[in-house]
């Protein structure tokens, strides 16, 4: 995909070049009468998200802006890239397909207001649209597409120009492409990967190379299904599990005799390396070898496991303690005051809500070109080591502090520690000074940071408490011990703050994002339509650019609505222009029609108009 982009429609009074890359197609900001946003835009309707998108087509997206993507000097014209970046604006708003986006925009005249597309003209292919995307995926061209919304958000001061801005963060789930299975049909599938390299690097067929190689039972549907075993029968499943261990071990030894014929860094390397990663990750996640050669099922599930090899990159993930998933999560980030969704992140399904908080309000404050007064999250953001990273980049985070699971009992919260003078008091009144240490507090990638302490009340005070029963297992031969953290500080802050009077405010506007969420769910980013993390990154940019852009065409005054003495010349007009614009097209076309075409007087046309006045307005009048 390293090459420019070749599937575009050429015109017809171009000659085609075979093999010329081709050049920057412009689209004239000069409307034509002919033209859909003349013809139809009182049809479609002056407030509907098609006419704003035909009023600010040529703001949002630049010709010039996508000239690296094409060649300087030669070949042929493209589809100019602001008519494709407008077609894939109206195929997430739509949610269809790209072969239904290609005929909606040459049949469905919503799109032709849009795209500002002729009643017969047919704008793109869908290869042109595919390629097209392609690309910008390759270039990484997709964030700006995205942050084009937030500079019409600032247009329309929809998103403030100056001063601060407070974002909220939250994530959800997006169910992966690939397919997820089981162990079995994992390392067969790893094998079939394999397969199709090694077969495609010897110049043969897949089941040629299969058979001679007796592996061709792999390419049946489901190894499982074909096995023919009685599934019952621990000796029968130990036995085929053992069989695709030996194939795989087998595959992988001649991809590595195949490799070191590869020149290095070459296309046939870099696509065995990759199969061969899989495979090889599949086995050591799901696969136990014992010392005598025996293998079995590994018992666990880690949390980096490929649950799929369609998509390497899906990974088993959580959202809540009864929700599963197998996928990506979502991050975002939303202005609250704006309901503007300011930036957007696609992790591993296994990643914490966390993971990329920091990162997402960084990005806010470039794309918003505003400092951020403050980051509001859940439970889930107020770790005491994501607290530290946010005040060591000078952002403020507000976020609740997790409490206890539905455990009975008396809970730390309910101890008064005093960090000043290190000492704690227990709800009985009972107070210790006395410090233990326990252990380390470690980082994400399991590293000892910091010694972690432990107040320690004395078993004898313990012994005879009213509220030991409460309090711990009675049961314990020592005290009750209150752990204590180096983000201590930070916790019992946002403890204070949790029982102030702006928690009310932070309640309020953290709902923002969880609607905006909701917004984006309704925009299919639910379940990806790609496979791999950063196409899926690519279907989240649009759709929250979707939802950006039809929250600002919402927000705008509606326009009036024509009287019938305004509408009586644009129908006039309308129904005179749209037969000449098809005859002017008709006429284009070298082939001669297949029918002669019926050409009314235009005293005849008027006087039909003027007599039907009254009536709706028809465009094929």
């Amino acid at each position: 995909m390293a090459g420019r982009m070749r599937a575009f429609a050429t015109p017809a009074h171009v000659p085609a070049h075979d093999g010329a890359e081709p050049v920057l197609g412009r689209r004239s900001p000069q409307a034509s009468i002919f033209d859909g946003d003349q013809i139809y835009l009182d049809h479609v309707g002056r407030n509907t998200f098609y006419a704003f998108m035909a009023r600010e087509r040529h703001q949002l997206f630049r010709d010039e802006d996508f000239a690296g993507l094409y060649h300087e000097r030669w070949g042929r014209p493209s589809v100019p890239p602001s008519t494709l970046c407008v077609a894939l604006v109206l195929q997430t708003y739509a949610g269809c397909s790209d072969q239904e986006a290609s005929e909606r925009a040459a049949y469905d005249q919503r799109w032709k207001v849009a795209l500002g597309a002729g009643e017969m003209e047919r704008p793109f292919a869908k290869s042109t649209l595919q390629m097209f995307r392609a690309q910008l995926l390759v270039h990484e061209k997709s964030k700006e597409l995205f942050e084009a919304s937030l500079e019409a958000a600032r247009r329309a001061s929809v998103l403030r120009r100056d001063g601060q801005v407070r974002i909220a963060l939250d994530t959800t789930r997006i169910l992966g492409r690939g397919a997820v299975k089981d162990t079995y049909n994992l390392v067969a599938d790893g094998i079939v990967r394999v397969m199709r390299v090694l077969a495609r690097q010897s110049g043969q067929p897949l089941e040629e190379w299969a058979r001679s190689k007796n592996l061709a039972h792999y390419l049946g549907s489901s190894v499982k299904g074909e096995a023919g075993i009685d599934w019952e029968d621990a000796e029968a499943r130990q036995a085929l599990l053992s069989q695709l261990v030996e194939d795989a071990d087998r595959v992988l030894e001649m991809a590595r005799r195949v490799r070191g014929g590869c020149a290095p860094g070459s296309e046939a390397e870099e696509q065995l390396v990759k199969a061969s990663e899989v495979l090889g990750q599949v086995l050591a996640q799901d696969v136990e070898r014992k010392p005598k050669g025996e293998v079995e099922i590994r018992q666990g599930t880690s949390a980096e496991r490929v649950c799929s090899v369609h998509d390497p990159e899906m990974r088993h993930g959580r959202k809540s303690r009864t929700t599963r998933f197998d996928g990506h999560k979502l991050g975002a980030a939303v202005d609250v005051e704006s309901q503007v969704i300011t930036a957007v992140d696609v992790m591993a399904g296994s990643a914490k809500d966390d993971e990329d908080s920091l990162e997402l309000a960084q990005e806010s404050q470039r794309t918003t070109r505003l400092e951020v007064e403050a980051a509001l999250g859940d439970c889930a953001y107020g770790s005491g080591p994501n607290r530290e990273r946010f005040e060591e980049a000078g952002i403020p985070l507000l976020a609740k502090v997790a409490k206890r699971g539905a455990q009975a009992g008396i809970g730390k919260e309910e101890f008064e520690i005093d960090l000043e003078r290190m000492t704690c008091r227990c709800p009985a009144g009972q107070v210790t000074s006395k410090v233990r240490r326990q252990g380390y507090e470690r980082d994400q990638e399991g590293r000892a940071i910091r010694v972690r302490h432990a107040f320690r009340f004395e078993a004898a005070v313990c012994a005879a408490c009213p509220l030991r029963g409460q309090c711990y297992s009675p049961r314990s031969r020592v005290g009750r011990e209150i752990q204590i953290t180096g983000h201590e500080e930070r916790i019992q802050a946002a403890r204070a703050w949790q029982h102030g009077p702006e928690f009310d405010r932070f309640r309020r506007e953290r709902q923002v994002v969880e609607h905006r969420i909701a917004r984006l769910a309704q925009l299919g980013v639910r379940q990806a339509r790609y496979i791999g993390r950063a196409k899926t990154l690519f279907q989240v940019q649009m759709a929250a650019m979707v939802a950006n852009l039809t929250l600002i065409a919402g927000r705008q005054s509606p326009r009036k609505t024509l009287s019938s003495d305004q509408t009586r010349p644009t129908r006039i007009m309308t129904a005179l222009l749209v037969p000449l614009a098809a005859l002017l097209t008709r006429l284009a076309v070298p082939e001669p029609p297949s029918r002669p075409i019926a050409i009314v007087p235009l005293r005849h046309r008027l006087a039909l108009c003027l007599a039907l006045e009254s009536a709706p307005f028809r465009p094929d009048l």
